[in-house]
Formats: C-alpha cells, structure tokens, sequence
C-alpha cells in the first residue's frame, strides 16, 4: 500500500526521475486538462468539478507521503500541483469552444507561467497555508496558487479584450 501511496503522490517517475518536479506535475496536469477540453470537448467547470474529488484525497494521500518520506511537502511530491491546474483554467470557461488557435496556446501557457509563479514563490498566504499540517498545506498552498493564477489570467484576459473591442 505504501508503495501506492507513494507512487500517486509523485505520479511515478515523474516526480521521482524528472528535474524540476513541481513543473513536471503541472505540465502533467496541463496535459491532462488539454486533452480533456480540446480532444475531449469538456467544458472548463466540468474539468475542474472532476478533478475536486482528486484534490480532496490529494489531502490523506499527501499527508501519508510526507510520513513515509519523513520530510514536510517534499518536491517530489507533485499530486498537488498536478491536481489544482484545472482551476487556474476556470477564467477561460467559454474560451475553448473554438478550434485551438495560436491564442488558445497563449493563454495555456501563460496560465500556466502564472501558476507556478505564485506556485514558488509563494507570496501573501498561499506562504502561511503551507505552514498548515501535513497533506492539507500541502495542497492547500497549490490551490491558493492556481486561484491567484486564475484572479491574474481572469484580469489580462479582460483586460485584453477590452483593447481588442
């Protein structure tokens, strides 16, 4: 069981084997989340609706890897960063209705540049909620980042189409 564990919270070599981990399971997530909404046709708020369920026992699963690995929200532990991306997506819930265009790609991979900005660098509280115990600041911290990402794609993409109008 405690090699299950441990492979989930670092969606297996991934997290173990890659450099840069914290990015590889957010590059992960976008995968995840490209191919749910431009293969897939799912709509933003679906795909984030999905993935809530994996974020909640992200918190028992998190927590049960930081014991077995004696360290607190060790990096190779990416379940979390993998889990809130669809959330940093949510501002674009009636963008990907359309055939994907050199914009589409912008906007994914400037959301995802936004979240792992505030992913590590960690300003404000999403700092004080990784200090909450054990697999709940550890997935914590990576929501509040993915909402800070989403507060920010929601602005610029407002604001750029207010230019473009």
């Amino acid at each position: 069981m405690n090699r299950i564990v441990l492979f989930l919270a670092t969606l297996g070599p991934v997290g173990t084997k890659l450099p840069a981990p914290g990015t590889m399971g957010s590059l992960v997530g976008l995968l995840a989340y490209v191919f749910m909404t431009l293969v897939m046709g799912w709509p933003a708020h679906l795909i984030a609706l999905s993935f809530l369920p994996l974020f909640v026992i992200g918190i028992p699963l998190c927590s049960r890897a930081e014991i077995l690995l004696d360290r607190n929200d060790p990096g190779e532990i990416i379940w979390d960063e993998f889990t809130v991306i669809p959330f940093v997506f949510l501002p674009l819930f009636d963008f990907w209705m359309i055939p994907p265009t050199k914009e589409t790609f912008f906007w994914l991979a400037f959301g995802f540049a936004l979240f792992r900005l505030f992913d590590v660098t960690k300003p404000w509280i999403i700092h004080s909620a990784q200090k909450l115990p054990r697999g709940f600041g550890v997935m914590v911290d990576d929501l509040l980042a993915a909402i800070a990402a989403a507060l920010v794609l929601w602005g610029a993409r407002t604001f750029s189409l207010s230019f473009l109008s």
